[in-house]
């Protein structure tokens, strides 16, 4: 018999090299299981919600444990802690029903994009933000029309990786918009799913947008282009948090889903 448990882990991605387990490399994935067998060595590989890329950071990756026998949520959640890096952490944790699947039954997203902007990088956001350097400051206006384009459901071919190999490009975006923090721009991005690096392409082509580069009404001509050649360039992962992860309703697993469900989803 096994225990399942839901944990919410938070991570600073710049020493991992992804979500997902390496053969040789560290992953975020490789040291939970490695902090879940020292408390139980039989334990399966931990199932988180999505991947993440080298670099990149997340507050809510949400993962899906098993365990041989029964624990406090709360003591789980501090055994875990203490034989992980300190670069990860288990957030919180609670008993899951069985039958649930981060993976399978997360229903929307949130990505946020950090931009830091000023003639000299901040070092005390060294790895966490994307400086833009320069005296003037991003076109805020033209950024937001840019980015009310990206909303709704559209092929994004122009917005993936070339080594994507999802089966299709269509997605929807519930939300895109920009939250102005002085010298600091948050990008959001919300959405039942994402592409390979659509986050850092479409941060990359608003960028653009907003150094003049693009104008605003360019973005519909990328999109219908279904081009990745078309777009801007991948911003860099350092920049990059997995923000928030909602889930199907009918689990119980955190707040729920600001967004509607897609209908005959397992």
């Amino acid at each position: 018999m096994s225990f399942p448990f839901f944990l919410r882990l938070a991570y600073v991605g710049t020493s991992f090299y992804g979500w997902q387990i390496q053969t040789t490399l560290r992953s975020v994935q490789g040291e939970l299981w490695k902090a879940l067998q020292a408390l139980d060595p039989d334990a399966p590989m931990p199932q988180g919600t999505g991947r993440t890329d080298a670099g990149v950071h997340a507050k809510a990756q949400g993962v899906l444990v098993l365990t041989a026998r029964a624990w406090d949520p709360y003591r789980l959640m501090a055994a875990l802690n203490a034989h992980l890096p300190p670069d990860a952490r288990v957030m919180t944790a609670e008993t899951a029903p069985l039958g649930f699947f981060p993976r399978h039954h997360a229903v929307a997203k949130r990505y946020v994009y950090k931009l830091q902007e000023g003639p000299a990088a901040d070092p005390f956001l060294l790895n966490r933000a994307w400086h833009q350097y320069g005296k003037a400051p991003l076109d805020r206006e033209a950024m937001t029309q840019a980015a009310v384009q990206l909303v709704g459901e559209h092929d994004f071919s122009s917005f993936r990786a070339a080594e994507c190999s999802a089966k299709t490009a269509v997605r929807r975006l519930f939300k895109v918009e920009l939250r102005d923090r002085g010298t600091a721009l948050d990008l959001v991005f919300e959405g039942t799913r994402f592409l390979m690096h659509q986050v850092r392409i479409m941060t990359g082509t608003l960028v653009d947008v907003g150094r003049g580069r693009k104008s605003p009404d360019s973005i519909a001509t990328i999109l219908a282009a279904q081009d990745r050649s078309k777009s801007g360039i991948s911003a860099p992962a350092h920049g990059l948090y997995m923000d928030q992860v909602w889930y199907q309703r009918r689990w119980g697993i955190g707040e729920p889903s600001p967004w509607p469900e897609p209908e005959n989803q397992d």
